[in-house]
């Protein structure tokens, strides 16, 4: 489907190519995805007299068609920019794509380029070894000693376990079990007993969405009573309601934006949080519960403000806005988004710092910001 803004006679529209998941087993990210873009558009609509066309395509959580996806909206759609998708895999795929084709891809999912990738792609999400660094700093501190992993067997899996690897051993922590599951499996007893036998301290799940309650749901019926940690990809309210109590401690890194109400009034993010929650909660009707739709948010608002750069050298619908867009994008420095402040280097995709994650805990069905 496609939702796009009526053209300005005296101005070529800008237009970005967006792929999410709205369908599909990762559709539970790629609809939060497709709602913060929309409030994105409807929060800065035209950029110096350019108005935005949001072209918006569903990949049904395939990384095939999310590659087919970026192509179609390149090539026949002539984008200026691409944003998406909801999945590692996918977010892969795409970002092929836009290296291939010279095309600015700003993904909301995190990704790992290769170092021929010429600056084509940033991501608006933390990195996991960001997020993951912050979970053990906070596991350390709890006195944490050993902790078991379980995680998907996928590209998102591995990459939170090989964070989780050399943040604990930096903190002197030893992982004491790697068990893995689908994103479509109904059961994880099996991995479950073995992490439960290994008696850990503490548990850690490399996984998102709504498959990501199952571990917790098996560790509370084989009554584990440690630590309960996971990725930022949790923080979402169907995750909350089909975990229940299995997750009331459970213990998360997260952009500020979750609890930007909490935040000190000196803190970056505050007010563009704020703002995203204002105009979220009028063009949804109830304010945001996930963080996902905040990643597509900021990837919007650095389109824009790189888009700002960008039009002063070249004209939208070119191969030289395109690439006058890259330089912009890649040069980002100290822009606030809801997600933390973000600063793009060359050879680096990831444009957030330590002011991008905080420490927030399930507290009966509420995520507070812990110290």
């Amino acid at each position: 489907m496609a939702a796009a803004m009526a053209t300005d006679a005296g101005a070529a529209d800008l237009k970005v190519g967006f792929i999410t998941s709205l369908s599909g087993p990762v559709s539970a990210l790629g609809i939060p995805y497709d709602k913060g873009a929309h409030a994105a558009l409807a929060y800065r609509p035209e950029i110096a007299g350019h108005k935005i066309q949001l072209i918006v395509l569903d990949d049904a959580s395939d990384p095939a068609t999310a590659a087919r996806n970026a192509r179609k909206l390149v090539n026949e759609d002539k984008v200026d920019v691409l944003i998406g998708t909801s999945g590692v895999p996918g977010a892969l795929a795409i970002a092929a794509v836009a290296r291939e084709t010279h095309t600015p891809l700003i993904s909301p999912t995190p990704v790992t380029v290769p170092a021929d990738d010429g600056g084509y792609t940033v991501t608006t999400s933390q990195s996991f070894p960001l997020m993951v660094s912050t979970a053990v700093d906070k596991m350390k501190a709890n006195g944490v000693k050993t902790v078991g992993y379980i995680g998907f067997s996928d590209a998102l899996g591995d990459l939170a376990y090989d964070s989780l690897i050399k943040s604990a051993e930096a903190a002197g922590i030893k992982v004491v079990a790697n068990e893995r599951y689908a994103r479509s499996d109904s059961s994880v007893t099996g991995q479950v007993l073995k992490i439960v036998a290994a008696k850990p301290d503490a548990v850690f799940t490399g996984t998102s969405g709504t498959p990501g309650a199952l571990p917790y749901l098996a560790l509370a019926e084989r009554g584990y009573k440690g630590g309960l940690y996971g990725t930022h990809g949790l923080v979402k309210a169907e995750f909350v309601r089909v975990g229940g109590t299995s997750v009331d401690g459970l213990m998360v890194p997260s952009g500020p934006v979750m609890v930007a109400e909490q935040l000190p009034d000196g803190n970056p993010t505050k007010k563009v949080s704020l703002d995203f929650r204002k105009v979220y909660e009028k063009a949804q009707g109830a304010p945001p519960a996930d963080a996902f739709s905040a990643y597509t948010f900021d990837a919007m608002l650095l389109f824009d403000d790189a888009a700002a750069r960008a039009l002063k050298k070249a004209e939208p619908g070119t191969p030289e806005f395109r690439s006058a867009l890259r330089d912009a994008i890649d040069s980002t420095h100290e822009f606030a988004g809801t997600h933390g402040v973000f600063t793009y280097k060359p050879g680096d995709p990831n444009g957030l710092d330590r002011r991008g994650a905080v420490m927030i805990r399930l507290d009966k069905g509420q995520w507070k910001l812990m110290p």
